[in-house]
């Protein structure tokens, strides 16, 4: 029975089946916000919402049931905890006080295209586990922000301080500086009022540390994830499959085995022979020495 349930939860069809389902869930909450469609067609998106979410149910339980008695390895896997966690809220009762929050947690079931498309799952794996890394370069780029903040409040802040009068408008006018979001405006408007070589010499080197170093750390950061998250997923499909196909990996060790203690055994034979021999010559050989003496 157990066997005939992973064959059911490893099959395209019902991956595929699956997808389809997380895809239309998306559609109704997207067609749920719509009070003209909740007036007229509101009993069919309903029930549409009650058979997905059953759909999800069922699929939970058989891939509880295909680990047979041990259930708990279905919660080993993180994309199932995360999978498990969005039926138990699309489950609890919409009215009270949190039924507005509880909405907005429906809408997550599309989030389930993460756990049901691997390559997915790369990306958001290679994103989780470059957040380290990226940790230390945002640091550095608030460094370089406030530095620059600091030094364009002095340079700028009496002749523009609608872009660097403060500290906070100042910061806005470097995020937009270095997102390259229009930023020819605000560099005219700087040159027209403060020295040309000041200007320049401020915004070139904020758009060289910042744009082209700092956020292509980022992108170096998030490519190197993905290349060890692809590395990991790689080795986690192949211990997967000798799980799956153990009993024949098993047979085929144990042969080896065998065939190797054969060839142990005709080389003890061939060793007991060779050190028999070299024995009786040594003792002939001192008895001849004594005999001599």
């Amino acid at each position: 029975m157990t066997k005939f349930v992973q064959q059911i939860v490893a099959a395209k069809p019902f991956h595929h089946f699956i997808v389809v389902v997380i895809v239309l869930a998306g559609l109704v909450a997207g067609l749920e916000t719509g009070p003209g469609l909740m007036e007229r067609h509101g009993t069919v998106l309903l029930a549409l919402d009650k058979l997905i979410i059953s759909v999800f149910v069922v699929e939970a339980v058989l891939k509880m049931a295909a680990h047979g008695r041990l259930l708990w390895r279905y919660f080993a896997d993180g994309w199932n905890v995360f999978d498990f966690l969005i039926i138990v809220i699309c489950l609890l009762p919409m009215g009270g006080p949190f039924a507005a929050v509880l909405r907005l947690a429906r809408a997550l079931r599309l989030l389930r295209l993460v756990s049901a498309l691997p390559k997915l799952q790369l990306l958001v794996g290679a994103l989780l586990k470059s957040l380290s890394a990226m940790g230390y370069v945002s640091l550095l780029l608030a460094l370089l922000f406030y530095i620059y903040a600091v030094a364009g409040i002095h340079l700028f802040g009496s002749t523009d301080p609608k872009h660097f009068g403060s500290l906070p408008t100042a910061f806005l006018s470097l995020f937009r500086l270095v997102t390259l979001d229009n930023w020819g405006d605000l560099f005219n408007t700087q040159v027209a009022n403060v020295a040309g070589i000041k200007v320049t010499i401020y915004f070139v080197t904020f758009i060289v540390f910042g744009t082209m170093i700092i956020l292509n750390l980022f992108i170096g950061i998030i490519m190197n994830s993905m290349s060890e998250m692809h590395a990991e997923m790689a080795e986690r499909d192949r211990a997967q499959h000798e799980r799956e196909t153990g009993s024949a990996t098993l047979a085929d060790e144990l042969q080896s085995l065998e065939l190797e203690m054969k060839e142990m055994q005709t080389r003890l034979v061939g060793l007991r022979r060779k050190w028999s021999g070299e024995a009786r010559r040594h003792a002939s050989k001192r008895l001849l020495e004594k005999s001599a003496a």
